[in-house]
C-alpha cells in the first residue's frame, strides 16, 4: 500500500469542516478590515525567494524544495507567501494607481522541516500584506487584527510578543556589538550558530538549543542601539496597543526567520501549544518591494499557521460537520427511479438529500440513514407509490407523517430549507 510522503498530511472530512469555517472568519474579518484576496501561484523562479528570504537563512539553505525545470532554470515550491504577494504587486504595477493596497491570501506552503506536532513540509497559511504605509499603526492594525480572530476562535491563553529589529541605519552598529559578543562564548554555541555568527548573527538569539539560549543571556540588547526614529516608531506600537487593550510582552529573543524584516516585528504565541508556541507572526519589511525591482514603498504583514490554529482554537470539528437534511429509502426500482429525481432537485435548491442505490432492505437503509445523521427520512415503496403518498420520518423526535408525492420537492424545499 502506497503511504504519505512523511511531512504531508491529509486533511479528510470532519476535519475539512473546521478549516473552512477558520477561512471563512478569517476572510470576513480581513475583508472589514479592507483586506482583498490575492491567489499567487505555489512555484516560482528560486531567484525570488533567495533574494527576499535571505541566502543565509535557514529557509534557503536547508527547507526548500527547489529543483529544476525541463530547461533547467531553478523553480522552487513556495516556501512563504510575501514574496509572491510583493512580485504581483510590483508586475502587475499595483502601485501605480494607488501604492496603498491590502490583500491577503490563504493557501499552501512548503518547507522541508523536520517534521513535528503542529508543523508539516506541506503547511498552511493566512497571509496579510500592507503596503504603501509607512505608518507604525498599520502594525498595530495587524496585531488588532490577529488578537481579534484567535478571540473569534477561542484560542486559548492569547499575547502579543513584539521587539523592535531596527533598520539599515541603526542595525549595523548591533549586529557588530552582538558579534563581538558572540565571539566570547562561541565555544558553548551549537555548530549552526556557529556558522550564523559570520552569515545572520541576529538568528543566533533565536536558536533553541539550551546552551545556546543560556550563553545568550548576556547578550547586549538591541532596543539599546535603535536610532531616534526606530525607537519613536516602536513607542508608538506600544502606547496603541496599551489603549487599545491589547496584552503584549517585550520579546528581546524575536528576531524571525526571514531577512527582510524591519522596525517591528510580532508573534502571537499561545500557550496551548508547549514550545511551539507561535500561532502566528509578521512585521515591518520596508526595504522588500526596492529590493525585488519595485519602487521604494514600505510595506508589512503576518501569516498565521493554519494547522497550528485548527489544534489550537476552541472549536470543535463536530460542531461544523454537514450532514444531510434528507434520506430516501425507496424499496424498488420505480420507486428509486422516482427518489434519484427528488434528490437531484433537492441539490440544486440547496438541500442536501442522500439515497441508497443498491437497493437494499428498508432496515439497512434505515440504518445508513442514522449513520449519516440525516435530520428526516422519507420512505417510498409500491404501496406508498400506489396510494400516491410517501412516509416522512422526523429522526429526532421519531414522529411520523404521510405526505402527498405530488408536488412533493417544493413541499420539502419549504420544510427543510434552512
Amino acid at each position: 500500500m502506497i503511504q504519505l510522503i512523511r511531512g504531508f498530511k491529509d486533511i479528510l472530512p470532519g476535519e475539512v469542516e473546521l478549516w473552512q469555517h477558520i477561512e471563512h472568519r478569517a476572510a470576513e474579518l480581513l475583508e472589514d478590515y479592507g483586506f482583498r484576496e490575492i491567489r499567487i501561484p505555489i512555484m516560482e523562479r528560486t531567484e525570488l525567494f533567495s533574494r527576499s528570504i535571505g541566502d543565509a537563512t535557514d529557509i534557503v539553505e536547508k527547507e526548500m524544495y527547489t529543483f529544476p525545470d525541463r530547461k533547467g532554470e531553478l523553480i522552487t515550491l513556495r516556501p512563504e507567501a510575501t514574496a509572491s504577494v510583493v512580485r504581483a504587486y510590483i508586475q502587475h504595477k499595483m502601485h501605480a494607481a494607488d501604492p496603498v493596497r491590502k490583500f491577503y491570501t490563504v493557501g499552501p506552503m512548503f518547507r522541508r522541516e523536520r517534521p513535528q506536532k503542529g508543523r508539516y513540509r506541506q503547511f498552511y497559511q493566512i497571509n496579510a500584506e500592507i503596503f504603501g504605509v509607512a505608518s507604525p499603526l498599520a502594525d498595530v492594525q495587524l496585531i488588532v487584527l490577529l488578537d481579534t480572530l484567535f478571540e473569534r476562535l477561542e484560542v486559548p491563553d492569547v499575547r502579543a510578543h513584539i521587539n523592535s529589529l531596527g533598520c539599515p541605519d541603526c542595525r549595523p552598529r548591533y549586529r557588530e556589538a552582538l558579534v563581538s559578543y558572540l565571539r566570547t562564548v562561541e565555544d558553548v554555541l551549537c555548530a549552526d550558530c556557529r556558522r550564523r555568527m559570520t552569515t545572520n548573527p541576529l538568528r543566533v538569539l533565536d536558536c533553541k538549543v539550551p546552551d545556546c539560549r543560556q550563553a545568550m543571556t548576556g547578550a547586549p540588547i538591541l532596543a539599546d542601539y535603535l536610532c531616534d526614529a526606530c525607537r519613536k516608531d516602536f513607542e508608538t506600537v506600544k502606547k496603541q496597543l496599551e489603549k487599545l487593550g491589547i496584552n503584549y510582552e517585550i520579546d528581546g529573543r524575536l528576531v524571525r526567520g526571514l531577512d527582510y524584516y524591519t522596525r517591528t516585528t510580532f508573534e502571537m504565541q499561545t500557550g496551548a501549544l508547549g514550545a511551539q508556541s507561535a500561532v502566528a507572526g509578521g512585521g515591518r519589511y520596508d526595504g522588500l518591494v526596492k529590493m525585488l525591482g519595485g519602487p521604494a514603498i514600505p510595506a508589512t504583514g503576518f501569516a498565521v499557521g493554519f494547522d497550528r490554529l485548527a489544534e489550537v482554537c476552541g472549536l470543535s470539528a463536530e460542531r461544523f460537520v454537514r450532514k444531510p437534511a434528507l434520506f430516501i429509502a425507496a424499496l424498488g426500482a420505480p420507486s428509486q427511479e422516482i427518489a434519484f429525481e427528488w434528490i437531484c432537485r433537492l441539490g440544486a435548491a440547496g438541500i442536501e438529500a442522500e439515497m441508497d442505490f443498491e437497493d437494499r432492505s428498508l432496515k439497512s437503509q434505515m440504518k445508513r440513514a442514522d449513520r449519516l445523521g440525516a435530520d428526516y427520512v422519507l420512505m417510498l415503496g409500491e404501496q406508498e407509490l400506489s396510494r400516491g403518498v410517501a412516509l416522512l420520518r422526523n429522526m429526532r423526535t421519531r414522529d411520523q407523517e404521510e405526505i402527498p408525492i405530488k408536488a412533493i420537492v417544493a413541499g420539502l424545499i419549504h420544510r427543510l430549507q434552512p
